[in-house]
């Protein structure tokens, strides 16, 4: 191999194996923007994106440290939830800004996650999503948690959390708040990983603009730079 050839292979693999970016967020989840943002894998051994649509429409950007965050709960519940399987929902636009119709999700720091669920044989099974129900978002749970034949698997949502939180201090990432049905709040502190979730995450008590019974809502925290 001649030395030109030598060193486009290394240059090659410098690029193939580089660090992605940093990003950098401005202003808050309401107003404001992001620099350098990271797409979601669209799919992982138990998780996928709620649309494909979606990814191509970029919808699913979020900071550079929230992409860990993500990622490495999903890894982690590979071993302490091996029978679940997950889907996240929308996050944001490359470069921030409003993304209709959320009211946040403006600088990488929002995520919305589709709550897992079991069918009536208990098996966790992937939320039925598609155009005709608004990708997910129009999906309406009962009062015992049922739509169809599907039940919404507390558990799975709380042992994803704990990952998420847990993945989150590793890596020096806040959570600001879990937006989450007030109702279902009580079944999902009732479980048994749950129980300890009022003391490790903040959630909303305040009656959301749309229910999220379907979905529930993180907003992280990264010192961001003010919004210009």
């Amino acid at each position: 191999m001649n030395k030109l050839m030598f060193l486009l292979c290394v240059f090659i693999l410098q690029e193939a194996y580089a660090a992605p970016p940093l990003s950098t967020c401005y202003g808050t989840t309401q107003v404001g923007r992001l620099e350098n943002g990271l797409q979601l894998p669209s799919s992982g051994k138990n998780f996928e994106v709620y649309s494909s649509l979606g990814v191509i429409l970029g919808r699913n950007y979020v900071h550079s440290k929230v992409f860990s965050v993500v990622v490495a709960a999903y890894n982690s519940l590979e071993v302490s939830a091996p029978d679940k399987v997950f889907v996240y929902g929308e996050s944001g636009l490359k470069e921030g800004g409003r993304i209709r119709p959320h009211k946040t999700h403006q600088n990488g720091l929002s995520v919305d996650f589709f709550v897992p669920v079991t069918n009536q044989d208990g098996v966790s099974v992937k939320l039925p999503i598609s155009p005709l129900n608004k990708f997910g978002y129009d999906i309406e749970f009962n009062t015992i948690a049922k739509y169809k034949d599907l039940t919404v698997d507390f558990e799975a949502m709380a042992r994803h959390l704990v990952a998420i939180k847990n993945a989150a201090d590793s890596l020096d990432v806040g959570i600001s708040v879990v937006i989450f049905d007030n109702l279902f709040q009580t079944r999902l502190f009732s479980t048994q990983t749950g129980k300890a979730l009022p003391s490790l995450i903040r959630f909303s008590v305040k009656k959301p603009w749309v229910r999220h019974d379907e979905h529930y809502h993180i907003d992280f925290e990264v010192p961001c730079e003010k919004n210009n």
